[in-house]
């Protein structure tokens, strides 16, 4: 048994959209085991590999790679027919090279869940709206928490199935009729499909804790990759403005079974600048010509949703308080080539509100939504950096700019993407 811990934890740094699945890919071949561990098919984790796209919503982004165990963790909610969808897709064009397990304790997204997401957002109205993908996911986080919810282990068992469904459509259906004057949901429109779904899923169904905990215990390379980011965190980020799980470093560990000894390093993904998709405070929001340009040169439109994203400036104090909160020990800087062109660069390094100046990120989004951002402006680069294969060959002012926030961060830079397929990548020291 190896005494060396081998577990590695991708965490998105900043609103999601970092680029972790090119990271994941492009980390790959030295991994043995890759897992999610939260959230769902709201996710979109696109990598490029050999000129084609691949874009994963509930696949680990290792699924790509022959012969690796690739694990949907206990924290997850799974769309049965989205993650089906995507299997099939793989065996389609025969990439379904990994083995694939799937945690009986991950909950189920159910028809219900997405129609009351849907419903639920519609209601909030015009100024309250939070921007929900509308899957499903909160409203299946919800039921988690309250113990009402499907897991993928009722789901492979019919009669298991059929007696849960039939008290949670009741309730359910209460709702509809009543607060949403829907029509009710009829039994076997829900329970046929979720039937077929089950015996679809269950041959890749398997103790996910335990395969772990071997892997762990032989010395394993494992690599926890999640999903969104720190700011979307449901504790620790701009809510309500949020998504419904732990998005940070420390829902790893309930998302899995694994224990916080068993880390050894956690990698925070940053883009080398912000974006945000749906509604919420965003300080560095580029609204003219510059956030137009960052939107079309980074190709900024959301993974699952195809929505525009939002796109600003870097954020120093809320990188600052998702390195302390994800604990980070090193970056893999993103989307460098996107700045290309770009002019002066513009950084925040703090906020302004109301005369008084701020350089910590602030706990409230009260006051999120009326900070000003205070610009440094760093000199920028024409030379084009997409072939550049070490942190030598960049342009100095690339190369500045990378130290810059190295040192405002107090984190070293390990990785750096200059392009979108996985070999345009540098390795500065991961």
């Amino acid at each position: 048994m190896s005494t060396k811990k081998n577990v590695d934890l991708l965490v998105g740094a900043q609103w999601g959209d970092e680029g972790k699945g090119k990271v994941v890919d492009m980390l790959g071949s030295d991994v043995d085991v890759f897992v999610r561990y939260q959230g769902g098919a709201n996710a979109g984790h696109t990598v490029v590999s050999e000129g084609q796209k691949v874009v994963f919503h509930l696949l680990p982004s290792g699924m790509l790679y022959p012969g690796k165990l690739c694990i949907l963790g206990n924290g997850l909610v799974i769309d049965p027919e989205q993650f089906l969808n995507e299997v099939n897709e793989l065996l389609s064009r025969g990439q379904d090279k990994a083995r694939l397990a799937v945690s009986p304790h991950a909950h189920v997204v159910m028809p219900y869940h997405k129609m009351l997401d849907r419903l639920q957002e519609e209601a909030r109205g015009k100024g309250r709206k939070i921007g929900t993908t509308g899957r499903g996911i909160g409203p299946c986080y919800v039921d988690k928490y309250s113990r009402s919810g499907l897991r993928i282990e009722d789901i492979i068992n019919a009669d298991v199935l059929r007696e849960k469904l039939t008290y949670i459509l009741e309730e359910k259906n209460q709702i509809f009729t009543k607060l949403y004057n829907q029509r009710p949901l009829a039994f076997d429109e829900i329970y046929e499909p979720a039937k077929r779904w089950g015996e679809e899923i269950a041959p890749y169904v398997d103790d996910t804790r335990k395969m772990l905990r071997l892997a762990v215990d032989e010395g394993k390379h494992i690599l926890l990759e999640g999903a969104q980011a720190a700011l979307l965190d449901i504790d620790h980020g701009t809510y309500p403005y949020v998504t419904s799980s732990s998005t940070s470093a420390s829902g790893a560990f309930t998302g899995t079974g694994l224990a916080p000894n068993d880390l050894s390093r956690v990698i925070a993904v940053v883009k080398a600048y912000t974006t945000r998709v749906g509604e919420g405070p965003f300080p560095t929001e580029d609204f003219g010509e510059d956030g137009e340009k960052l939107r079309a040169n980074g190709g900024e439109y959301g993974a699952t949703t195809g929505r525009p994203r939002r796109c600003g400036w870097l954020d120093i104090p809320a990188l600052r308080y998702s390195m302390e909160l994800n604990g980070a020990n090193v970056i893999a800087l993103t989307k460098l080539d996107v700045l290309t062109g770009m002019g002066g660069i513009k950084v925040c390094t703090s906020y302004e509100r109301d005369g008084e100046n701020l350089t910590s990120w602030p706990t409230d989004t009260g006051t999120l939504s009326e900070i000003k951002p205070v610009y440094e402006i760093l000199p920028g680069w024409d030379e084009d950096i997409t072939n550049c294969k070490s942190f030598d060959e960049l342009p100095e002012n690339a190369k500045s700019y990378v130290k810059f926030i190295e040192n405002a961060l107090n984190v070293p830079v390990g990785l750096i993407g200059v392009g979108a397929d996985r070999m345009q990548t540098i390795n500065k020291g991961m």
